[in-house]
Protein backbone atom coordinates (compact mmCIF):
# COMPACT_ATOMS: atom_id res chain seq x y z
CA UNK A 1 0.00 0.00 0.00
CA UNK A 2 1.51 3.40 -1.03
CA UNK A 3 -0.26 6.62 -0.42
CA UNK A 4 -0.49 10.16 -2.72
CA UNK A 5 -0.04 13.10 -1.01
CA UNK A 6 -1.46 16.04 -2.36
CA UNK A 7 -0.16 19.40 -0.27
CA UNK A 8 -1.84 23.22 -1.25
CA UNK A 9 -2.42 22.05 -4.87
CA UNK A 10 -3.56 25.60 -6.92
CA UNK A 11 -4.30 25.26 -10.37
CA UNK A 12 -5.70 27.22 -13.15
CA UNK A 13 -6.20 26.87 -17.05
CA UNK A 14 -4.16 29.65 -18.75
CA UNK A 15 -6.71 32.61 -20.28
CA UNK A 16 -9.29 31.59 -17.75
CA UNK A 17 -10.69 33.56 -15.19
CA UNK A 18 -11.50 30.61 -12.91
CA UNK A 19 -9.77 28.57 -10.12
CA UNK A 20 -9.90 24.94 -10.23
CA UNK A 21 -7.61 24.35 -7.21
CA UNK A 22 -6.65 26.54 -4.16
CA UNK A 23 -4.67 25.53 -1.75
CA UNK A 24 -6.19 21.68 -1.60
CA UNK A 25 -4.48 18.76 0.54
CA UNK A 26 -5.70 15.72 1.18
CA UNK A 27 -4.27 12.16 1.40
CA UNK A 28 -4.83 9.06 -0.32
CA UNK A 29 -4.61 4.79 -0.60
CA UNK A 30 -3.63 3.56 -3.50
CA UNK A 31 -5.43 0.14 -2.32
CA UNK A 32 -8.76 1.81 -2.23
CA UNK A 33 -11.67 2.02 -4.66
CA UNK A 34 -11.92 5.50 -4.18
CA UNK A 35 -15.33 7.59 -6.56
CA UNK A 36 -14.60 10.55 -7.30
CA UNK A 37 -17.85 12.63 -6.82
CA UNK A 38 -18.58 16.40 -7.51
CA UNK A 39 -20.29 19.27 -10.07
CA UNK A 40 -19.97 19.45 -13.61
CA UNK A 41 -16.93 21.76 -14.48
CA UNK A 42 -15.38 21.43 -10.25
CA UNK A 43 -12.07 19.62 -11.88
CA UNK A 44 -12.50 15.67 -11.87
CA UNK A 45 -10.92 15.23 -15.15
CA UNK A 46 -8.35 18.02 -14.36
CA UNK A 47 -7.47 16.27 -11.39
CA UNK A 48 -6.45 13.05 -13.19
CA UNK A 49 -4.65 14.85 -15.84
CA UNK A 50 -2.35 16.78 -13.16
CA UNK A 51 -1.66 13.37 -11.76
CA UNK A 52 -0.64 11.68 -15.02
CA UNK A 53 1.80 14.97 -15.24
CA UNK A 54 0.09 16.38 -18.14
CA UNK A 55 -0.03 19.60 -16.93
CA UNK A 56 1.95 22.59 -14.41
CA UNK A 57 0.60 23.37 -11.11
CA UNK A 58 1.57 24.80 -7.86
CA UNK A 59 1.69 22.89 -4.56
CA UNK A 60 2.84 19.35 -4.62
CA UNK A 61 1.86 16.01 -6.02
CA UNK A 62 4.10 12.78 -4.15
CA UNK A 63 3.39 9.46 -5.21
CA UNK A 64 5.63 6.60 -5.84
CA UNK A 65 2.95 4.72 -7.36
CA UNK A 66 2.20 4.58 -11.17
CA UNK A 67 -0.78 5.90 -12.94
CA UNK A 68 -2.70 5.09 -15.61
CA UNK A 69 -5.95 6.54 -17.10
CA UNK A 70 -9.14 4.99 -19.07
CA UNK A 71 -9.95 5.52 -21.71
CA UNK A 72 -6.85 5.29 -23.88
CA UNK A 73 -7.39 7.76 -26.59
CA UNK A 74 -7.66 5.56 -29.75
CA UNK A 75 -6.39 7.08 -33.72
CA UNK A 76 -8.50 6.88 -36.72
CA UNK A 77 -5.82 4.63 -37.97
CA UNK A 78 -5.50 2.72 -34.81
CA UNK A 79 -9.22 2.03 -35.55
CA UNK A 80 -8.36 0.11 -38.11
CA UNK A 81 -6.37 -2.06 -36.63
CA UNK A 82 -7.96 -5.24 -34.30
CA UNK A 83 -7.38 -4.98 -30.28
CA UNK A 84 -4.47 -7.04 -30.45
CA UNK A 85 -2.02 -5.09 -32.44
CA UNK A 86 -2.92 -2.00 -29.89
CA UNK A 87 -2.15 -3.26 -26.71
CA UNK A 88 1.66 -2.79 -26.86
CA UNK A 89 0.90 0.67 -27.61
CA UNK A 90 -1.59 1.14 -25.59
CA UNK A 91 -0.17 -0.08 -22.15
CA UNK A 92 3.98 -0.80 -21.83
CA UNK A 93 4.89 -3.76 -21.29
CA UNK A 94 1.33 -5.36 -21.52
CA UNK A 95 1.49 -8.94 -21.30
CA UNK A 96 -0.96 -10.58 -24.21
CA UNK A 97 -2.50 -13.60 -21.86
CA UNK A 98 -3.33 -10.93 -18.51
CA UNK A 99 -5.26 -9.06 -20.86
CA UNK A 100 -7.07 -12.32 -22.40
CA UNK A 101 -7.99 -12.88 -18.39
CA UNK A 102 -9.56 -9.99 -17.91
CA UNK A 103 -11.58 -10.05 -20.90
CA UNK A 104 -12.82 -13.78 -19.15
CA UNK A 105 -13.94 -11.61 -16.26
CA UNK A 106 -15.50 -9.22 -18.12
CA UNK A 107 -17.92 -11.68 -19.04
CA UNK A 108 -16.24 -11.21 -23.11
CA UNK A 109 -15.44 -13.62 -25.78
CA UNK A 110 -11.55 -12.92 -26.66
CA UNK A 111 -12.21 -13.42 -30.32
CA UNK A 112 -13.27 -9.50 -30.51
CA UNK A 113 -9.35 -8.83 -29.68
CA UNK A 114 -8.88 -9.95 -33.17
CA UNK A 115 -11.58 -7.76 -35.15
CA UNK A 116 -10.39 -4.55 -36.07
CA UNK A 117 -11.37 -1.91 -33.33
CA UNK A 118 -13.73 0.31 -35.52
CA UNK A 119 -16.36 -2.60 -35.79
CA UNK A 120 -16.86 -3.59 -32.17
CA UNK A 121 -19.83 -2.06 -29.91
CA UNK A 122 -19.19 0.73 -27.80
CA UNK A 123 -19.27 -1.82 -24.79
CA UNK A 124 -16.91 -4.33 -25.92
CA UNK A 125 -14.68 -1.36 -26.50
CA UNK A 126 -14.94 -0.33 -22.95
CA UNK A 127 -14.18 -3.54 -22.10
CA UNK A 128 -11.20 -4.34 -24.01
CA UNK A 129 -9.49 -0.72 -22.80
CA UNK A 130 -10.50 -2.12 -19.55
CA UNK A 131 -9.53 -5.44 -19.28
CA UNK A 132 -6.14 -3.79 -21.04
CA UNK A 133 -6.00 -0.95 -18.03
CA UNK A 134 -6.26 -3.56 -15.49
CA UNK A 135 -3.64 -6.10 -16.77
CA UNK A 136 -0.54 -4.42 -15.50
CA UNK A 137 0.42 -4.87 -11.92
CA UNK A 138 0.81 -2.26 -8.73
CA UNK A 139 -0.21 0.61 -11.22
CA UNK A 140 -3.32 3.01 -9.38
CA UNK A 141 -6.26 3.19 -12.22
CA UNK A 142 -8.14 6.63 -12.85
CA UNK A 143 -11.50 5.54 -14.57
CA UNK A 144 -13.25 8.59 -15.93
CA UNK A 145 -16.43 7.79 -16.96
CA UNK A 146 -16.32 4.35 -18.12
CA UNK A 147 -20.06 3.17 -18.81
CA UNK A 148 -21.26 6.50 -20.78
CA UNK A 149 -23.14 5.62 -23.92
CA UNK A 150 -23.38 1.83 -23.00
CA UNK A 151 -26.69 -0.24 -22.45
CA UNK A 152 -27.77 -2.10 -19.06
CA UNK A 153 -26.20 -5.34 -20.25
CA UNK A 154 -22.88 -3.82 -20.91
CA UNK A 155 -23.34 -1.71 -17.53
CA UNK A 156 -23.78 -4.53 -15.76
CA UNK A 157 -20.88 -6.12 -16.60
CA UNK A 158 -18.24 -3.12 -16.04
CA UNK A 159 -20.09 -3.17 -12.74
CA UNK A 160 -19.44 -6.53 -11.68
CA UNK A 161 -15.79 -5.91 -13.18
CA UNK A 162 -15.11 -3.28 -10.99
CA UNK A 163 -16.90 -4.37 -7.84
CA UNK A 164 -14.32 -7.09 -7.85
CA UNK A 165 -10.85 -4.89 -8.25
CA UNK A 166 -9.67 -2.45 -6.42
CA UNK A 167 -6.36 0.49 -6.62
CA UNK A 168 -8.49 3.15 -9.03
CA UNK A 169 -9.92 6.37 -8.92
CA UNK A 170 -13.51 5.80 -10.13
CA UNK A 171 -15.06 9.17 -11.93
CA UNK A 172 -18.73 8.28 -12.43
CA UNK A 173 -21.95 9.94 -11.89
CA UNK A 174 -24.25 6.63 -11.86
CA UNK A 175 -25.24 6.09 -8.50
CA UNK A 176 -25.68 2.47 -9.23
CA UNK A 177 -22.42 2.01 -10.22
CA UNK A 178 -20.55 3.84 -7.27
CA UNK A 179 -22.38 2.16 -4.49
CA UNK A 180 -21.65 -1.04 -6.09
CA UNK A 181 -17.47 -0.35 -6.83
CA UNK A 182 -15.97 1.61 -4.56
CA UNK A 183 -15.13 1.80 -0.84
CA UNK A 184 -14.48 5.50 -0.23
CA UNK A 185 -15.04 8.54 -1.87
CA UNK A 186 -13.32 11.55 -2.47
CA UNK A 187 -15.80 14.56 -3.13
CA UNK A 188 -15.13 18.24 -4.97
CA UNK A 189 -17.73 20.44 -2.24
CA UNK A 190 -18.52 23.86 -3.39
CA UNK A 191 -15.40 25.10 -1.42
CA UNK A 192 -13.51 22.45 0.04
CA UNK A 193 -12.44 19.01 -0.52
CA UNK A 194 -13.35 15.47 1.52
CA UNK A 195 -12.31 12.34 1.63
CA UNK A 196 -14.78 9.82 3.50
CA UNK A 197 -14.90 5.88 4.02
CA UNK A 198 -18.29 4.03 2.57
CA UNK A 199 -19.84 4.26 -1.23
CA UNK A 200 -22.20 7.06 -2.45
CA UNK A 201 -25.45 6.35 -0.05
CA UNK A 202 -23.49 6.16 2.67
CA UNK A 203 -21.83 9.69 1.71
CA UNK A 204 -24.88 11.02 0.42
CA UNK A 205 -26.66 10.49 3.76
CA UNK A 206 -24.01 11.91 6.01
CA UNK A 207 -24.20 15.11 3.60
CA UNK A 208 -27.73 15.78 3.97
CA UNK A 209 -27.48 15.21 7.63
CA UNK A 210 -24.35 17.52 7.73
CA UNK A 211 -26.30 19.88 5.52
CA UNK A 212 -29.82 20.22 7.92
CA UNK A 213 -27.26 20.32 10.79
CA UNK A 214 -25.29 23.10 9.37
CA UNK A 215 -28.94 24.90 8.21
CA UNK A 216 -30.09 24.61 11.87
CA UNK A 217 -27.00 25.75 13.28
CA UNK A 218 -26.88 28.88 11.17
CA UNK A 219 -30.72 29.66 11.78
CA UNK A 220 -29.36 29.63 15.32
CA UNK A 221 -26.80 31.79 14.89
CA UNK A 222 -29.23 34.37 13.10
CA UNK A 223 -31.11 34.57 15.94
CA UNK A 224 -28.49 35.11 18.45
CA UNK A 225 -26.92 37.98 16.37
CA UNK A 226 -30.23 39.23 15.96
CA UNK A 227 -31.16 39.53 19.70
CA UNK A 228 -27.20 40.91 20.18
CA UNK A 229 -27.91 43.42 17.68
CA UNK A 230 -31.31 45.07 19.33
CA UNK A 231 -29.64 44.10 22.79
CA UNK A 232 -26.64 46.42 21.84
CA UNK A 233 -28.25 49.48 20.03
CA UNK A 234 -30.82 49.73 23.01
CA UNK A 235 -27.79 49.59 25.45
CA UNK A 236 -26.13 52.35 23.10
CA UNK A 237 -29.25 54.39 23.02
CA UNK A 238 -29.33 54.09 27.30
CA UNK A 239 -25.28 54.94 27.42
CA UNK A 240 -25.97 58.29 25.29
CA UNK A 241 -29.41 58.91 26.93
CA UNK A 242 -27.26 58.80 30.10
CA UNK A 243 -24.74 60.88 29.40
CA UNK A 244 -26.65 63.98 27.99
CA UNK A 245 -27.42 64.60 31.04
CA UNK A 246 -24.30 65.31 32.79
CA UNK A 247 -24.19 68.90 31.68
CA UNK A 248 -27.72 71.00 32.60
CA UNK A 249 -30.45 70.18 34.82
CA UNK A 250 -33.54 71.49 36.03
CA UNK A 251 -33.01 72.14 39.46
CA UNK A 252 -36.80 72.30 40.28
CA UNK A 253 -37.27 68.62 38.91
CA UNK A 254 -33.60 67.42 40.24
CA UNK A 255 -33.62 69.09 43.59
CA UNK A 256 -31.69 66.89 45.21
CA UNK A 257 -28.63 66.27 42.83
CA UNK A 258 -25.51 66.96 44.19
CA UNK A 259 -22.10 68.30 42.73
CA UNK A 260 -20.83 64.85 42.78
CA UNK A 261 -23.50 63.41 40.12
CA UNK A 262 -21.70 64.45 37.40
CA UNK A 263 -19.04 61.79 38.13
CA UNK A 264 -21.66 59.50 39.01
CA UNK A 265 -23.20 59.49 35.50
CA UNK A 266 -20.22 59.54 33.56
CA UNK A 267 -19.37 56.02 35.54
CA UNK A 268 -22.58 55.12 34.83
CA UNK A 269 -22.72 56.07 31.36
CA UNK A 270 -19.07 54.02 31.13
CA UNK A 271 -20.57 50.85 32.59
CA UNK A 272 -23.43 50.62 29.59
CA UNK A 273 -20.93 51.76 26.87
CA UNK A 274 -18.71 49.09 27.93
CA UNK A 275 -21.64 46.66 28.17
CA UNK A 276 -22.51 47.71 24.75
CA UNK A 277 -19.47 47.03 23.54
CA UNK A 278 -18.98 43.24 24.82
CA UNK A 279 -22.25 42.53 23.23
CA UNK A 280 -20.76 44.09 19.84
CA UNK A 281 -17.87 41.62 20.77
CA UNK A 282 -20.17 38.95 21.35
CA UNK A 283 -21.97 39.03 18.36
CA UNK A 284 -19.03 39.33 15.93
CA UNK A 285 -17.74 36.22 17.48
CA UNK A 286 -21.30 34.82 16.60
CA UNK A 287 -20.62 36.27 12.59
CA UNK A 288 -17.20 34.58 12.83
CA UNK A 289 -18.69 31.24 13.91
CA UNK A 290 -21.46 31.84 11.38
CA UNK A 291 -18.87 31.83 8.16
CA UNK A 292 -18.36 28.52 6.55
CA UNK A 293 -21.60 26.67 7.83
CA UNK A 294 -22.57 27.03 4.84
CA UNK A 295 -20.13 27.11 2.03
CA UNK A 296 -20.78 23.54 0.98
CA UNK A 297 -24.21 23.53 1.35
CA UNK A 298 -26.41 21.86 -1.66
CA UNK A 299 -29.86 23.34 -2.23
CA UNK A 300 -30.56 23.04 -6.09
CA UNK A 301 -32.99 25.39 -6.60
CA UNK A 302 -36.42 24.20 -8.38
CA UNK A 303 -36.37 23.47 -12.10
CA UNK A 304 -39.65 24.93 -14.32
CA UNK A 305 -41.52 23.88 -17.27
CA UNK A 306 -44.15 24.70 -19.55
CA UNK A 307 -45.61 22.20 -21.70
CA UNK A 308 -48.32 22.53 -24.32
CA UNK A 309 -51.17 20.82 -24.77
CA UNK A 310 -52.79 18.71 -27.33
CA UNK A 311 -55.52 18.33 -29.12
CA UNK A 312 -55.39 14.88 -29.51
CA UNK A 313 -54.80 12.15 -26.84
CA UNK A 314 -52.44 9.77 -29.05
CA UNK A 315 -49.26 11.77 -30.21
CA UNK A 316 -47.28 8.75 -31.91
CA UNK A 317 -47.97 5.92 -32.74
CA UNK A 318 -46.64 2.82 -34.55
CA UNK A 319 -48.22 -0.74 -35.59
CA UNK A 320 -46.38 -3.58 -37.08
CA UNK A 321 -43.52 -1.00 -37.96
CA UNK A 322 -40.55 -2.33 -39.84
CA UNK A 323 -37.38 -0.16 -40.71
CA UNK A 324 -34.62 -1.21 -42.58
CA UNK A 325 -31.56 1.51 -44.26
CA UNK A 326 -31.87 1.33 -47.90
CA UNK A 327 -27.54 -0.29 -47.76
CA UNK A 328 -28.23 -2.54 -44.87
CA UNK A 329 -28.18 -6.36 -45.12
CA UNK A 330 -31.19 -6.57 -42.25
CA UNK A 331 -33.90 -4.43 -40.39
CA UNK A 332 -33.16 -2.21 -37.80
CA UNK A 333 -36.75 -2.12 -36.18
CA UNK A 334 -39.12 -5.51 -37.01
CA UNK A 335 -43.24 -5.66 -35.72
CA UNK A 336 -42.68 -2.61 -33.48
CA UNK A 337 -45.84 -1.80 -31.63
CA UNK A 338 -46.12 1.06 -29.00
CA UNK A 339 -47.85 4.46 -29.07
CA UNK A 340 -46.82 7.58 -26.64
CA UNK A 341 -50.22 9.26 -24.97
CA UNK A 342 -50.34 12.49 -23.11
CA UNK A 343 -48.77 12.30 -19.74
CA UNK A 344 -46.99 9.23 -20.10
CA UNK A 345 -43.26 9.22 -19.98
CA UNK A 346 -41.64 5.89 -22.33
CA UNK A 347 -38.23 4.76 -21.74
CA UNK A 348 -36.94 2.94 -24.54
CA UNK A 349 -35.08 0.73 -23.16
CA UNK A 350 -32.25 -2.05 -25.26
CA UNK A 351 -28.84 -2.71 -26.40
CA UNK A 352 -26.34 -0.63 -27.88
CA UNK A 353 -27.56 -0.71 -31.65
CA UNK A 354 -31.02 -2.14 -31.62
CA UNK A 355 -32.28 1.07 -32.99
CA UNK A 356 -33.03 3.27 -30.57
CA UNK A 357 -31.37 6.75 -31.50
CA UNK A 358 -32.67 5.82 -35.21
CA UNK A 359 -36.25 5.29 -33.85
CA UNK A 360 -36.01 8.57 -32.28
CA UNK A 361 -34.80 10.47 -35.30
CA UNK A 362 -37.65 8.56 -37.27
CA UNK A 363 -39.99 10.01 -35.09
CA UNK A 364 -38.30 13.58 -35.65
CA UNK A 365 -38.50 13.23 -39.18
CA UNK A 366 -42.26 12.20 -39.21
CA UNK A 367 -43.42 15.27 -37.42
CA UNK A 368 -41.05 18.05 -39.29
CA UNK A 369 -38.77 18.51 -36.27
CA UNK A 370 -35.58 18.10 -38.73
CA UNK A 371 -34.94 18.81 -42.25
CA UNK A 372 -32.75 15.98 -43.17
CA UNK A 373 -34.69 12.47 -44.55
CA UNK A 374 -32.69 9.51 -43.73
CA UNK A 375 -32.64 6.73 -46.33
CA UNK A 376 -34.58 4.04 -45.26
CA UNK A 377 -37.25 1.71 -46.08
CA UNK A 378 -40.54 1.22 -44.40
CA UNK A 379 -43.39 -0.73 -43.71
CA UNK A 380 -46.53 -0.90 -41.25
CA UNK A 381 -47.70 2.30 -40.02
CA UNK A 382 -45.35 5.27 -37.59
CA UNK A 383 -47.66 8.46 -37.40
CA UNK A 384 -47.31 11.29 -35.35
CA UNK A 385 -50.11 13.86 -34.70
CA UNK A 386 -50.45 16.85 -37.06
CA UNK A 387 -49.36 20.17 -35.78
CA UNK A 388 -47.04 18.14 -32.72
CA UNK A 389 -44.00 20.42 -31.09
CA UNK A 390 -41.29 18.45 -29.94
CA UNK A 391 -38.47 19.64 -28.05
CA UNK A 392 -35.51 17.61 -28.47
CA UNK A 393 -31.84 16.74 -26.54
CA UNK A 394 -29.36 15.15 -28.82
CA UNK A 395 -27.17 12.65 -27.26
CA UNK A 396 -24.37 14.10 -29.51
CA UNK A 397 -22.39 17.45 -27.60
CA UNK A 398 -20.49 18.00 -30.63
CA UNK A 399 -22.94 19.91 -32.48
CA UNK A 400 -22.59 23.10 -30.20
CA UNK A 401 -19.90 25.57 -30.74
CA UNK A 402 -19.35 29.42 -30.39
CA UNK A 403 -20.85 31.72 -27.86
CA UNK A 404 -23.81 31.37 -25.99
CA UNK A 405 -25.50 34.47 -27.08
CA UNK A 406 -25.04 32.95 -31.03
CA UNK A 407 -26.49 29.89 -30.03
CA UNK A 408 -29.84 31.60 -28.55
CA UNK A 409 -29.94 33.70 -31.45
CA UNK A 410 -29.67 30.63 -33.20
CA UNK A 411 -32.32 28.81 -31.36
CA UNK A 412 -34.41 32.00 -31.07
CA UNK A 413 -33.76 31.72 -27.02
CA UNK A 414 -34.07 34.01 -24.72
CA UNK A 415 -30.65 34.93 -23.44
CA UNK A 416 -31.24 35.97 -20.17
CA UNK A 417 -33.60 33.28 -19.39
CA UNK A 418 -31.49 30.84 -20.94
CA UNK A 419 -28.94 31.73 -18.63
CA UNK A 420 -31.10 31.98 -15.95
CA UNK A 421 -31.27 28.13 -16.36
CA UNK A 422 -27.99 27.65 -16.81
CA UNK A 423 -27.06 28.88 -13.46
CA UNK A 424 -30.12 26.75 -11.83
CA UNK A 425 -27.90 23.97 -13.41
CA UNK A 426 -25.11 25.28 -11.18
CA UNK A 427 -23.32 26.55 -14.34
CA UNK A 428 -20.82 29.50 -12.92
CA UNK A 429 -21.58 33.10 -14.69
CA UNK A 430 -17.92 33.08 -15.59
CA UNK A 431 -18.79 29.80 -17.89
CA UNK A 432 -20.75 32.01 -20.07
CA UNK A 433 -17.95 34.37 -21.41
CA UNK A 434 -16.26 30.73 -23.08
CA UNK A 435 -17.19 29.36 -26.34
CA UNK A 436 -19.33 26.62 -25.44
CA UNK A 437 -16.48 23.92 -27.40
CA UNK A 438 -14.16 24.60 -24.09
CA UNK A 439 -17.56 23.26 -21.88
CA UNK A 440 -16.38 20.14 -20.37
CA UNK A 441 -19.04 17.29 -21.55
CA UNK A 442 -21.42 17.90 -18.32
CA UNK A 443 -22.17 21.71 -19.30
CA UNK A 444 -22.39 20.77 -22.92
CA UNK A 445 -25.28 18.78 -21.96
CA UNK A 446 -27.35 20.92 -19.45
CA UNK A 447 -26.90 23.74 -22.41
CA UNK A 448 -28.84 21.17 -24.21
CA UNK A 449 -31.13 20.91 -21.36
CA UNK A 450 -31.67 24.30 -20.32
CA UNK A 451 -32.47 24.55 -24.62
CA UNK A 452 -35.26 22.14 -23.96
CA UNK A 453 -36.55 23.01 -20.72
CA UNK A 454 -36.87 26.47 -22.17
CA UNK A 455 -38.47 25.51 -25.60
CA UNK A 456 -42.55 24.79 -24.95
CA UNK A 457 -43.66 21.45 -26.59
CA UNK A 458 -46.56 18.55 -26.73
CA UNK A 459 -43.58 15.92 -26.33
CA UNK A 460 -40.20 15.68 -24.93
CA UNK A 461 -37.73 13.61 -26.58
CA UNK A 462 -34.15 13.09 -24.67
CA UNK A 463 -32.06 10.82 -25.97
CA UNK A 464 -29.25 9.61 -23.56
CA UNK A 465 -29.63 12.96 -21.71
CA UNK A 466 -27.89 12.19 -18.28
CA UNK A 467 -24.95 11.15 -19.60
CA UNK A 468 -21.26 13.10 -18.20
CA UNK A 469 -24.38 15.38 -15.59
CA UNK A 470 -23.35 15.08 -12.21
CA UNK A 471 -25.27 13.60 -9.86
CA UNK A 472 -26.61 16.58 -7.94
CA UNK A 473 -28.02 17.71 -11.33
CA UNK A 474 -29.73 14.26 -11.95
CA UNK A 475 -31.74 14.30 -8.79
CA UNK A 476 -32.62 18.06 -9.51
CA UNK A 477 -34.07 16.86 -13.16
CA UNK A 478 -35.91 14.04 -11.41
CA UNK A 479 -37.56 15.92 -9.00
CA UNK A 480 -38.36 18.24 -12.08
CA UNK A 481 -40.01 15.70 -14.07
CA UNK A 482 -42.00 14.15 -11.75
CA UNK A 483 -43.67 17.48 -10.64
CA UNK A 484 -44.37 19.13 -13.85
CA UNK A 485 -45.09 14.92 -15.40
CA UNK A 486 -44.62 16.40 -18.95
CA UNK A 487 -45.18 13.99 -22.06
CA UNK A 488 -41.78 12.13 -22.84
CA UNK A 489 -39.70 9.55 -24.84
CA UNK A 490 -36.23 9.16 -23.80
CA UNK A 491 -33.46 6.84 -23.64
CA UNK A 492 -31.17 6.54 -21.17
CA UNK A 493 -28.92 4.07 -19.09
CA UNK A 494 -29.19 4.96 -16.07
CA UNK A 495 -30.95 2.47 -14.24
CA UNK A 496 -31.87 4.84 -10.98
CA UNK A 497 -33.50 7.62 -12.90
CA UNK A 498 -35.02 5.09 -15.54
CA UNK A 499 -36.89 3.33 -12.96
CA UNK A 500 -38.04 6.75 -10.84
CA UNK A 501 -39.16 8.49 -14.20
CA UNK A 502 -40.53 6.09 -16.68
CA UNK A 503 -44.19 5.35 -16.50
CA UNK A 504 -43.59 3.01 -19.18
CA UNK A 505 -40.73 1.02 -20.63
CA UNK A 506 -40.59 -0.63 -24.11
CA UNK A 507 -38.03 -2.99 -25.16
CA UNK A 508 -36.15 -3.12 -28.34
Amino acid sequence: MAQINVTNLTFSYEGNFDTIFENVSFCIDTDWKLGFIGRNGKGKTTFLNLLLGKYEYAGSISSSTVFDYFPYQISQEQMQLPAAELIDNLKNQCEFWRVICELEQLSENTEILYRPFYTLSLGERTKVLLAVLFSGENDFLLIDEPTNHLDQASREHVKNYLASKKGFILVSHDRDLLDACIDHVLVLNRQTIEVQNGNFTSWWENKQRADQFALAENEKHLKEIGKLKQAASRTAMWADKNESTKIGYDPIKEHDRCKGARAYIGAKTKKMQSRSTQMINRMNREIKEKEGLLVDLEQPIDLKLISLVHHKNTLVTFRDYCLQYADAQSPVLTNLNFSVHKGERIAIHGKNGCGKSTLIKMILQKSGWTHSTMNVLESGTGQTASGLVISYVNQDTSILSGTIQKFCAKQNLSESLFCAILRQLDMERVQFQKNMEDFSEGQKKKVLIAASLLTPAHLYIWDEPLNFIDVFSRMQIEKLLLEYQPTMLFVEHDTRFREKIATTTISL
